[in-house]
C-alpha cells in the first residue's frame, strides 16, 4: 500500500495538464473552486524551461499551490535542468510526459513515443529525481500503435519505478501516433480502465491516477472507492469548473463546504483587477471562465458577453460584474 503524503493525498483529484487551457489564469480560477485538487501546469519543454522567457512559461501564484510543472522532453541532462528550474521557481512536483501524440511531440521524440523507450524514460527520471527535491512523476498511456497493452504497460511501471518514480497517472487509452490526430486520440481509442485496476494489483506499492473520459466527480469517486489514489479530470473540468471542482472538496476529501460559480467570479475579480494593472487583457483571463454557469439559465448570456466584450479596448472587471447579473437575474427570476 502506498503512504499518504499531503501531496499524495491531494492528488487524489487533480485536474490534467492541458495544452493552450491550463495555464496560470486558468489554474487560478480552479483553485478559487478547490481548495484541494493538484493542479497541473501545460505541458513546457525542457529546452523552452532552459532557455525561454521563464517567467511567462514559469510564473505562478503563490495561492495556485499544490501544483505540478509538467515537462516535456527525452534529453536526461536537459530534463535534469529543467526540474532544477522548475523546483526553484516553487513547484510541488515535476512531472514527465509520456503520453502526449501531438506530431510536434513525436517529431521531439518525446510525449507518447517514450511508451516504446522505457529504459530511456527511466534514465530521464533518475536523472531529475537527482536534481529536484520535489517529487518527480510521469504521466502516461497504456501503449502506443501496436503496442499490447497488457505486456506493455506492466513492464514500463516495473522499469520507470526501478528508477525511483513512485507515482504515474495513466491515460486509459492507446495512443495512436500514426492515423489519428491528437483531437481523436483523446476520443477514439478505447478506455481500458479494468487493465489500470490491474496494474494497481499488481503494483500495490505504486500511487496510481486513472485518466480519460472521467465526467464527473461521482465517476472520480468510484475510482476512489475501487482502490485507486487519484483521479485525473480534464476536459469536463476545463468546461464546467463549477459542477467538477466547486463540489470536489466535499466530494472527494469530506471537508469544506460547495463554492458556488457566483462565489467564484467574485473572487476572481481582485484577480482580474491586478491582472489589468500589470498590463494583461481580460479575455486572457476570462476565457478559461466562460463555462462556470454551464447548463444553468444565463449560460448563453454570460459566455456571449464575456466572448464578445473581453477583447475589445479598456475591458476591465465592470463587464464580468454585468455578466455575472444577467446571470442572476434569470436565476432570481425562475
Amino acid at each position: 500500500m502506498t503512504t499518504d503524503t499531503p501531496l499524495k493525498t491531494a492528488a487524489r483529484l487533480s485536474v490534467a495538464p492541458m495544452m493552450d487551457w491550463t495555464d496560470r489564469h486558468c489554474r487560478y480560477l480552479h483553485r478559487q473552486l478547490s481548495g484541494r485538487a493538484l493542479l497541473y501546469t501545460e505541458m513546457v519543454t525542457a529546452p523552452a524551461v532552459i532557455h525561454g522567457e521563464r517567467e511567462r512559461l514559469l510564473g505562478f501564484e503563490a495561492a495556485e499551490h499544490p501544483v505540478a510543472l509538467q515537462l516535456g522532453g527525452s534529453d536526461p541532462a536537459e530534463l535534469r535542468q529543467a526540474a532544477r528550474i522548475g523546483t526553484e521557481y516553487g513547484y510541488d512536483e515535476i512531472n514527465l510526459n509520456c503520453g502526449c501524440p501531438s506530431d510536434r511531440v513525436q517529431s521531439g521524440a518525446f510525449g507518447a513515443i517514450l511508451m516504446t523507450r522505457p529504459e530511456l524514460v527511466a534514465e530521464c527520471c533518475a536523472e531529475m529525481i537527482a536534481e529536484s527535491p520535489v517529487e518527480v512523476t510521469v504521466k502516461c498511456r497504456i501503449g502506443v500503435d501496436e503496442q499490447e497493452p497488457e505486456e506493455v504497460l506492466p513492464r514500463f511501471l516495473e522499469t520507470v519505478a526501478a528508477a525511483g518514480v513512485t507515482r504515474f497517472t495513466i491515460h486509459a487509452r492507446k495512443a495512436w501516433l500514426q492515423g489519428l490526430s491528437p483531437k481523436e486520440n483523446r476520443d477514439i481509442p478505447p478506455l481500458d480502465y479494468d487493465l489500470v485496476h490491474r496494474m494497481k494489483r499488481d503494483f500495490p506499492d505504486l500511487h496510481l491516477s486513472v485518466n480519460g473520459g472521467i465526467g464527473s466527480l461521482e465517476e472520480a469517486r468510484g475510482f476512489l472507492e475501487a482502490g485507486l489514489d487519484g483521479a485525473m479530470i480534464g476536459r469536463a473540468a476545463y468546461h464546467q469548473p463549477a459542477d467538477i471542482l466547486g463540489d470536489a472538496d466535499r466530494t472527494i476529501w469530506g471537508e469544506g463546504e460547495t463554492v458556488a460559480a457566483e462565489e467564484a467570479v467574485a473572487r476572481m475579480l481582485p484577480y482580474i483587477e491586478r491582472h489589468l494593472a500589470q498590463g494583461g487583457r481580460l479575455h486572457q483571463v476570462t476565457r478559461h471562465m466562460l463555462g462556470l454557469f454551464a447548463g444553468r439559465p444565463g449560460a448563453r448570456g454570460w459566455r456571449r458577453m464575456l466572448s464578445e466584450g473581453a477583447n475589445r479596448p479598456g475591458a476591465g472587471p465592470e463587464l464580468v460584474e454585468a455578466a455575472l447579473a444577467q446571470v442572476t437575474d434569470l436565476r432570481a427570476a425562475a
